[in-house]
């Protein structure tokens, strides 16, 4: 067994737009004329795609909307965050983020994305990072109807990558997935992936409870150590 594919999610791993998202969130109620609630953000939305946590926040207060209503509130949102990052000189990432996508493209090992954020959004911010060009699939939000922690997104992903070049012939337990939350976490371990933890959204002795390895930032992942738990050992998925 050995690693074939290393699978990024995007929010929070990749960028740092959470205060982004909480921001609009809070502005997708206030047109709807409900209130935000402190904490409910994190609570409802890290780590889930825009549809499963408008959805939420809006049941949560009695608020029960179609699809296409839901498709329009999110579309509005994109536009939003679109100009959001407009207005930002330089994308706010993650140390270590470069220096690891370089590790991962210096063992010729694959990269996707894998995210409940929307398609727009994902190709948008790799495009500005100059990153687009290294990753040969991404899966987001609007290819897939359920939300982490599903494994629905991973399992497309790994399927997306062997249409791509079929003598992969990748299965999940050689994929590893790079999260921050509970939900992603256990979205990758539910598709057999093998999944590290990074304490940019969480703490690291909770991402350590939940995930296969866990890291402080991305530039404390050994890559080369990881490599070598592949080769040695068929047990390291929970």
């Amino acid at each position: 067994m050995t690693l074939k594919a290393v699978l990024f999610d995007f929010n929070g791993v990749i960028i740092n737009d959470e205060p982004i998202h909480q921001q609009l969130i809070d502005q997708v109620l206030i047109a709807e004329n409900l209130r935000p609630k402190s904490g409910e953000f994190r609570q409802v939305c890290l780590g889930r795609s825009d549809r499963a946590c408008i959805r939420e926040l809006l049941q949560r207060r009695g608020r029960v909307v179609s699809e296409d209503y839901l498709t329009q509130i999110i579309k509005r949102k994109a536009e939003a965050y679109q100009q959001e990052l407009a207005k930002l000189e330089k994308l706010p990432t993650y140390p270590g983020l470069e220096d690891l996508i370089f590790q991962v493209r210096s063992r010729n090992l694959k990269l996707a994305v894998v995210s409940g954020a929307l398609r727009s959004e994902v190709e948008l911010v790799l495009q500005r990072l100059g990153l687009a060009e290294y990753f040969c699939a991404i899966v987001a939000g609007d290819d897939i109807t359920t939300s982490k922690p599903e494994p629905d997104g991973y399992l497309l992903a790994v399927e997306r990558l062997n249409e791509i070049e079929p003598s992969l012939n990748l299965q999940p337990a050689e994929c590893l997935a790079i999260e921050d939350t509970p939900a992603g976490i256990t979205a990758a371990k539910r598709a057999k992936i093998p999944v590290v933890g990074v304490a940019n959204t969480y703490p690291f002795h909770m991402l350590q409870r939940q995930a296969n390895w866990a890291v402080d930032y991305l530039s404390d992942l050994d890559l080369e150590y990881v490599q070598q738990v592949y080769t040695h050992r068929n047990q390291y998925v929970a």
